[in-house]
């Protein structure tokens, strides 16, 4: 069964978020290999945790391509976390305006997209209900 257009737009939503993540590790690893890091063991946990982000998102992308409920849900929490770290970064002075919009224009986007995808997916669903009724 092929993927619905919007389960695509939320997967590649997904793994973009996932990549974005991994160049955010690497930056974290070169930062640690110069030396810029004040505690290294706290800079390689950072990098950690980023590279398992990344993972969970790279396996919910896999997931909202494939129709997976799971998949779906996990993204919505990264989605609303990415969008609530954007508001969050409003407090700053001066504001931060390019990392504003480059964490909550895709978390929005991608919570707008699997939501319409869910809600997609459950009207294909309702509709193949059993004969007869």
């Amino acid at each position: 069964m092929r993927a619905p257009g919007l389960a695509l737009a939320a997967a590649a939503v997904l793994a973009a978020e996932g990549a974005a993540l991994v160049v955010f590790a690497l930056i974290e690893l070169m930062g640690i290999g110069a030396g810029d890091a004040a505690s290294v063991p706290t800079a390689v946990a950072l990098m950690v945790l980023t590279l398992i982000g990344a993972a969970a998102l790279f396996a919910f992308a896999w997931g909202a391509r494939a129709g997976r409920s799971w998949a779906r849900s996990g993204g919505v929490v990264f989605q609303i976390l990415a969008v609530v770290i954007a508001l969050a970064s409003l407090t700053l002075q001066p504001i931060p305006w390019a990392f504003v919009l480059g964490a909550g224009s895709p978390g929005l986007l991608g919570f707008v997209l699997l939501i319409a995808s869910t809600r997609r997916e459950a009207e294909l669903h309702e509709n193949d209900g059993p004969a007869g009724d």
